[in-house]
């Protein structure tokens, strides 16, 4: 195509329709009636800079202006979509990830959306006491379960703020400013977003003493470490990662007793917390936070939306003494959840008390290979009459995620899907262009399915996404 003249490109603009009269077409003044004048107009305006910034770049002619003239009205419409369409969107999750960072961590029950939405339509008694009539805590609606929960009796209580670093940074700045908090060097972590301890205990103010090597640390290492100057003594889970091979570390109820004999408060931060035994699942090695409670920790910090599978949030399990100190920091204002946390996670708790099998994490972490495999098997022979779409089911394993149990994984079946003439990438990326989108994994170029994080009503629409996905050309 020859570069269009300046003359040329002033003949091609006049071509183009003003905003009005874009808007007075009979399909986009249909269009106006549904959704609202300014948003039409606003797709109407990008539409045509679009086809403005076209024909100045030379890259339309006459006939390309005459085809994006006739179009306008359609490439209204899809742009309007896109402007209206919720940026935040569900996704069918196939990667068999249980608790996936990036696609929201825990999926809630279908009791806790529900308590969330009671609340949130009206008023609610967040800071009211019922029975007194006069001005309560909201603390008090995840407390009562928890306590029973954690068999936490009176001497210890429950704190909730937004997630799981604000708690580690309320808990060391309350009890620890200006102080010494000895850590072993193998539990610096970095969590996702490089968000790193040290620089969470240099925030809160405190002093970070370390001790010990990156794979052997002593309880004498502890003990040494021990000035008029320390604080407290902290035990980080590794999260994300763990050390094999020639590595000691000291008990949590070695740290206990040093911290007993020599009066400081011990704090673990499980990160990942659960309120069930994880043995019951395969899962060997990782404490509970009841267990890290019995044990003798003063102050235990997990989240609300790992494996307790419930909403985001920080949850401060221990001594009443020392989480009364650390509620009664101005920080805690800044940190606190609102009405709708609140909602989901007395929900959720409750599912734990009832035992009524409704928490969603819980579920796919019970869930068997073979129960795996028998959906995986329904939805193979579902698309058998795909021609272009070869399915092969293997052994495989899930991973749970989010920080949680790093070296376990789970036993499941996947489905494996190649597409003639396309590659194992662009299948994925056409899942994703699906509606609801589906993430998946791509591995030795082809896109693996994992069921056991695709709730069993979402099938349906997997098989359409993936009819559709393999006859996109």
């Amino acid at each position: 195509m020859t570069r269009p003249t300046e003359a040329t490109r002033a003949a091609l603009f006049r071509r183009l329709p003003a905003v009005d009269e874009l808007l007075r077409l009979p399909e986009v003044a249909g269009l106006s009636e549904r959704e609202g004048h300014a948003a039409v107009a606003d797709s109407a305006r990008a539409v045509l800079e679009e086809v403005r910034r076209a024909i100045a770049a030379g890259t339309l002619d006459d006939a390309g202006v005459d085809l994006a003239v006739a179009g306008l009205s359609a490439a209204l419409e899809r742009h309007l979509r896109a402007s209206l369409r919720y940026s935040l969107r569900p996704v069918i999750n196939a990667t068999g990830v249980v608790l996936h960072t990036n696609l929201g961590r825990a999926p809630l029950s279908r009791e806790a959306l529900a308590h969330a939405a009671e609340v949130a339509c009206g008023y609610s008694n967040l800071e009211y006491d019922l029975e007194t009539g006069e001005r309560g805590e909201r603390d008090t609606h995840a407390q009562r379960l928890l306590a029973g929960l954690l068999e936490l009796g009176t001497h210890a209580t429950t704190l909730v703020v937004n997630n799981n670093a604000a708690a580690v940074l309320l808990a060391l700045n309350s009890l620890a400013e200006g102080g010494e908090v000895v850590v072993s060097r193998g539990e610096l972590v970095e969590i996702g977003g490089s968000f790193r301890i040290p620089d969470v205990m240099a925030k809160s103010g405190a002093i970070l003493r370390e001790v010990g090597t990156t794979n052997r640390t002593r309880i004498s290492d502890y003990e040494q470490a021990i000035t008029d100057r320390t604080r407290l003594l902290l035990r980080v889970h590794r999260s994300n990662f763990q050390i094999t091979g020639f590595t000691e570390q000291p008990s949590l109820q070695q740290l206990v007793d040093l911290g007993r004999a020599r009066q400081l408060p011990v704090m673990e931060d499980l990160g990942s917390g659960a309120l069930f035994d994880l043995a019951s699942v395969g899962v060997s090695g990782e404490p509970g936070v009841a267990e890290s409670l019995r044990t003798g920790a003063d102050v235990v910090t997990y989240s609300g939306d790992k494996l307790l599978g419930g909403p985001q949030a920080g949850l401060l399990s221990g001594q009443r003494e020392l989480i009364t100190r650390i509620r009664k920091n101005p920080l805690f204002r800044a940190l606190r959840v609102d009405k709708l946390t609140y909602a989901a996670l007395e929900a959720t708790l409750l599912a734990y008390v009832r035992r009524d099998g409704s928490v969603p994490v819980l579920r796919m972490l019970r869930l068997s290979r073979q129960e795996i495999g028998e959906r995986a098997r329904g939805l193979q022979s579902k698309l058998r009459d795909v021609a272009n779409l070869a399915i092969e089911i293997e052994q495989g394993e899930s991973m749970i995620g989010g920080g949680a149990a790093p070296a376990a994984t789970l036993p499941t079946v996947l489905l494996a899907l190649t597409r003639a003439g396309r590659s194992a990438d662009q299948l994925a990326r056409a899942l994703r262009q699906w509606e609801p989108p589906v993430i998946a994994r791509v591995e030795d170029e082809r896109v693996l399915l994992d069921l056991r994080t695709v709730f069993p009503e979402q099938d349906s629409a997997l098989a359409d996404a993936l009819r559709q996905a393999a006859g996109t050309s």
